[in-house]
C-alpha cells in the first residue's frame, strides 16, 4: 500500500501562481504557442499569432457610392438650378450603379434623382458636382500592405471581413493550446452509465472541458482510472506520451488513503505545490513532467471549477496570448454575516438582485459538493486573505457571471421552499424573456426577516397559526406590522409523512413518530412549524422523536434522506414523495401564499409575475402536478 503523503505544504494563491509561471519559463512553456493557418471560415473566435497587413486596397479602384451618372467635375461647372447643363449619355456622363468603377477622365457621380432625362442620348443637371461627389476613393477603406490587425487578436465576425475585403482567405492563428484530462475515482461513471448504490457520475471533466474550450484551447478526457496508484502512473505516462500542453488530474489531490495524484506525479516529475491557501479548492497540486505542467485538481465540483478559473483559464489565455480574463466586478452589500478563514483567499458564489435601488449578495450554499451552486450563482465574491468575513450588510466585491443588466431585472424570492416556484419562473420567460426569477431557501420566517430587512422582493411562506387556525396573516402582523404588503395565494398543497417505499414501518399517522427516525425541516421552515403543531396536538415531545435534530432545507432533501435510508419518514410535500417513488400519507392541505411589499408592485418583473399566476394556462399547469390545487392562485388574500 502506497504510503500516505499529507500537504506538502499550504501557501498564498499570489505564491502558488508564481511557481508555476517560474516553472513554465525554465521548461520553455510561457510564452503564447506559435501560429498556424486556418480558412477564414475556421477562424472565429481565434487569436492572431502576427500582425495582418492588407494584401489588396479595399475598394482596389474609384468606385461609384451612389446609383446616377459619372462625369467630370469640371464639365459641370455651368450647370444652374435655373440654367440646366445638358449632358451626352456616353461621352459627358455614364450611368453606373453602386460599387461600379469610375470610367476614365470622371471624378464625380450625379445622384439619379438629380438628374432629369432629356432624350435618350441627353440629361439635364441643376448644380455642378464637386471633384470625387458620391465617391468611394481607392483605399478608402484599407492600403495595400497597411496592417488590418494587430497580433494577438481574438477574431470577431467583422474582423473575418475586414480579412476577406482586403485579399485574405487564411490567417495565422494561435495553436490551440491540447489539454488531456484524467478522471480518477473508483466511486465515477461515465454518462450515459447510470450509477448504483455508492456511485458518482463523473461530470468534473465536463465543466472543465467547457472552461478550456471557451478559453479558447481543446481537450480530451482518458477513460476513467480507479483508485489505484499504478494505473494512474500509467495512465499519467501515457498522456505525457501524446505531449499536450497541459495535464489534468481530476480528483485524488487530498490526503486521503485513495488519495494518489501527488504520488504519481512526483514520480515522473517534481511536485512543486500541494496546497493553497484557497477555499474552496485547497488541496490543488501543481507539478511538472517532461517539462509538461499537470495540475491535481480538487474532486468536489465547486473547487475544481474554482480551480479552473484560478489557474487553468489564466494559463490557456496566457498560451493564446490574451491577457487575463477580467470579469465586470460590482460592489453590492450582503444579506447574510460570512465567516471567513483568516488566512486564506476565499471565494463564494452568490446570487445578486437589485432591491431598492442597492445591489444585494445573497450566499449560495458553500459545500464544495454542491454543484447547483455552480448553475444559480451571479456571480463570484472574494473575500482576501486575511479578512475575517463580512458583516450583514457590509460591502462585497462580486465578479460578474451574468450580464448586469439581467441582474438588474431579477425578481429575488426568499423564504419556503416550493418545487413549483420553478414552473413559476419557466412561465414567467415564456411571457418575458428579460425577467428571471433567484431563489434562496430560508425557510418561511427567514423569507419574512429579509422583506423586513429589504433583501427580497417577495416571500414565499406558508405558516400556519394554531390559535386563529390560518395561514400567514397572523405572522405577518407579527414580523412586518409597518410595512405595507400584498399576501397572494401561489397555490393549496398537500402536506404529510414522506415515507420509505411499501412503507415498511407501518407508519400511519403523526402518532407513530415515537418508534421512528424523523428528518426534520430546518427552524423557522413552515413545515417545521406545522410539524410541532401536530405534535403537540397529539401530546408528544420533541424528545420522544429520533432524529428530530435532523434539518434539511427542502422537501426534496428531506424525501432524499428517506430514499437513501438516513430516516424512515419526514414531513414534507407529496409531489417531493412522488418524485423520490416513496409512499406518502396526506395530513393537511395548506395554502402556500408569496408576501409582496407595495413598494414592488411597480416593479416590471412583479407585474409579470402577478400576471402569470392569474394566467389560465399556468393555473392549469399548476393544477395537473400531483398534491396541487391552483383554484385560488393568483388572489389576494391579505394587505
Amino acid at each position: 500500500m502506497a504510503k500516505r503523503r499529507i500537504y506538502l505544504e499550504d501557501i498564498p494563491l499570489d505564491e502558488a501562481r508564481a511557481k508555476l509561471q517560474a516553472a513554465l519559463e525554465s521548461a520553455g512553456k510561457a510564452s503564447p504557442l506559435p501560429g498556424e493557418s486556418v480558412p477564414l471560415d475556421e477562424a472565429l473566435g481565434r487569436v492572431t499569432a502576427e500582425p495582418i497587413h492588407a494584401r489588396l486596397s479595399s475598394p482596389h479602384f474609384h468606385c461609384a457610392a451612389m446609383d446616377g451618372y459619372a462625369v467630370s467635375a469640371a464639365a459641370t461647372v455651368s450647370a444652374r438650378e435655373t440654367r440646366a447643363l445638358a449632358l451626352r449619355l456616353g461621352v459627358e456622363a455614364f450611368p453606373v450603379n453602386t460599387g461600379d468603377p469610375l470610367p476614365e477622365a470622371t471624378n464625380a457621380v450625379i445622384m439619379i434623382e438629380n438628374v432629369n432625362q432629356a432624350d435618350e442620348s441627353t440629361i439635364l443637371i441643376y448644380a455642378a458636382a464637386a471633384p470625387w461627389q458620391h465617391v468611394r476613393l481607392m483605399g478608402e477603406d484599407m492600403v495595400a500592405t497597411e496592417t488590418v490587425l494587430q497580433i494577438n487578436h481574438q477574431l470577431r465576425p467583422v474582423d473575418l471581413g475586414a480579412l476577406a475585403g482586403c485579399g485574405h482567405q487564411q490567417v495565422t492563428v494561435r495553436r490551440k493550446p491540447r489539454v488531456v484530462i484524467i478522471p480518477t475515482g473508483s466511486e465515477l461513471v461515465a454518462l450515459p452509465e447510470r450509477p448504483k448504490r455508492g456511485q458518482l457520475i463523473e461530470y468534473n471533466s465536463l465543466i472543465l472541458r467547457g472552461q478550456i474550450h471557451e478559453a479558447g484551447g481543446e481537450a480530451s478526457a482518458t477513460a476513467i482510472v480507479g483508485d489505484d496508484e499504478t494505473a494512474l502512473r500509467q495512465a499519467l505516462t501515457d498522456a505525457i506520451a501524446a505531449k499536450p500542453d497541459l495535464i489534468l488530474v481530476l480528483s485524488g489531490s487530498s490526503a486521503g488513503s485513495h488519495d494518489f495524484s501527488a504520488n504519481a506525479i512526483k514520480a515522473l516529475g517534481d511536485v512543486l505545490v500541494h496546497g493553497i491557501a484557497v477555499r474552496p479548492g485547497h488541496p490543488v497540486i501543481i507539478g511538472i513532467a517532461s517539462d509538461i505542467p499537470v495540475i491535481g485538481v480538487p474532486g468536489y465540483p465547486v473547487s475544481a471549477a474554482l480551480t479552473g478559473e484560478l489557474f487553468i483559464v489564466p494559463l490557456i489565455r496566457q498560451w493564446l496570448g490574451l491577457a487575463p480574463l477580467q470579469r465586470a466586478t460590482i460592489e453590492a452589500l450582503s444579506t447574510q454575516k460570512i465567516a471567513s478563514p483568516i488566512g486564506d483567499d476565499d471565494f463564494l458564489r452568490v446570487a445578486l438582485a437589485e432591491i431598492d435601488g442597492r445591489l444585494q449578495a445573497t450566499p449560495l450554499q458553500r459545500g464544495a459538493g454542491v454543484i447547483t451552486s455552480l448553475a444559480q450563482a451571479d456571480g463570484l465574491a472574494h473575500i482576501p486573505r486575511f479578512h475575517e468575513g463580512v458583516d450583514r450588510g457590509g460591502t462585497i466585491k462580486v465578479s460578474l457571471y451574468r450580464p448586469l443588466s439581467l441582474i438588474k431585472q431579477t425578481l429575488l424570492i426568499m423564504g419556503s421552499h416550493d418545487p413549483m416556484l420553478d414552473l413559476l419562473a419557466t412561465h414567467l420567460r415564456k411571457r418575458t424573456s428579460d425577467q428571471r426569477i433567484a431563489s434562496v431557501n430560508v425557510g418561511s420566517l427567514g423569507g419574512l426577516i429579509a422583506l423586513r430587512r429589504g433583501e427580497a422582493h417577495l416571500a414565499g411562506c406558508h405558516l400556519f397559526h394554531p390559535e386563529s387556525e390560518t395561514y400567514n396573516v397572523p405572522y405577518l402582523q407579527r414580523y412586518l406590522p409597518n410595512e405595507p404588503l400584498e399576501l397572494v395565494t401561489f397555490a393549496q398543497r398537500e402536506q404529510g409523512l414522506i415515507l420509505a417505499a411499501g412503507n415498511p414501518k407501518g407508519i400511519s399517522s403523526i402518532a407513530d413518530l415515537r418508534g421512528a427516525r424523523y428528518i426534520n425541516r430546518q427552524r423557522g421552515a413552515g413545515t417545521r412549524l406545522l410539524v410541532d403543531h401536530l405534535l403537540t396536538q397529539h401530546e408528544i415531545s420533541a424528545d420522544e422523536i429520533a432524529g428530530y435534530e435532523h434539518e434539511e432545507y427542502t422537501h426534496l432533501a428531506v424525501a432524499a434522506a428517506v430514499a437513501d435510508g438516513i430516516g424512515d419518514c419526514g414531513m414534507g410535500l407529496r409531489s417531493a414523495a412522488e418524485a423520490m417513488g416513496l409512499d406518502f400519507i396526506g395530513l393537511t392541505w395548506e395554502r402556500f401564499d408569496l408576501a409582496i411589499p407595495r413598494r414592488h408592485l411597480e416593479n416590471a418583473g412583479i407585474r409579470a409575475l402577478l400576471e402569470v399566476l392569474r394566467d389560465e394556462a399556468f393555473k392549469r399547469d399548476l393544477g395537473a402536478q400531483k398534491g396541487y390545487r391552483s383554484d385560488e392562485t393568483g388572489i389576494i388574500v391579505g394587505s
